[in-house]
């Protein structure tokens, strides 16, 4: 099989996963803010509320305003959670607990980089293929990248927020392409989503690869 020019990887579910749940961490924080609320029922509600979420794609906005609008997608999904949970009356202020809960994620403690990724990024590196981060994600990803020691092996990273397309649309894979003067047929691309990322990659002529983290 040729080497590619090219791998982009997928963040979350690829690169680095949450430790323990989601609905583990919405649960620990809500409890400081007095609201106790079992892990495994935010874990549901936030699962129903993520996939009812539109796309993180803001047409509308300046660059300056992004990650604000990225706070409010965010901030409307946490609402979402806990009133399909029953606690969200419980909150006596949920700006403060929501600010605390979204800078949280934007750390390295909620998030496990998974075992096989380091050797795979220092061999990529050594065989000189280019790496790229291609990622529905926000612009948290790149303290997140920083804190978990990945960013340094990344020449690029794509955002959908910042380039207003989203996997799978093509618009989001051309963009990361052209990143690096790169035709398709020279490019992989891996990630955790058939949908996102596999069939997303294919429909550009991009080799993709899914990779399975259940």
């Amino acid at each position: 099989m040729e080497k590619p020019k090219v791998i982009f990887l997928d963040a979350v579910g690829t690169l680095f996963g949450v430790k323990g749940s989601v609905g583990e961490i919405y649960s620990q924080i809500a409890k400081e803010f007095g609201v106790l609320v079992n892990a495994e029922i935010l874990n549901q509600s936030f699962s129903q509320s993520f996939k009812a979420a539109p796309p993180p794609i803001f047409d509308d906005v300046d660059d300056q305003d992004i990650r604000q609008r990225e706070f409010d997608w965010w901030r409307m999904i946490a609402i979402n959670t806990f009133e399909s949970a029953g606690v969200f009356p419980e909150f006596t202020d949920f700006s403060a607990f929501f600010s605390r809960l979204y800078s949280y994620f934007e750390t390295e403690k909620p998030w496990i980089v998974y075992p096989d990724v380091l050797l795979a990024l220092m061999n990529w590196r050594r065989l000189g293929v280019e790496l790229g981060v291609l990622s529905n994600f926000d612009s948290r990803l790149y303290s997140v990248l920083q804190k978990l020691g990945l960013r340094e092996y990344f020449q690029s990273i794509t955002i959908s927020t910042q380039v207003r397309a989203a996997k799978p649309d093509p618009e989001i894979f051309k963009i990361a392409l052209s990143k690096h003067n790169c035709l398709p047929e020279e490019a992989w691309h891996i990630g955790d989503s058939i949908e996102d990322d596999y069939l997303g990659a294919k429909s550009v002529g991009m080799r993709g690869i899914w990779i399975n983290r259940q």
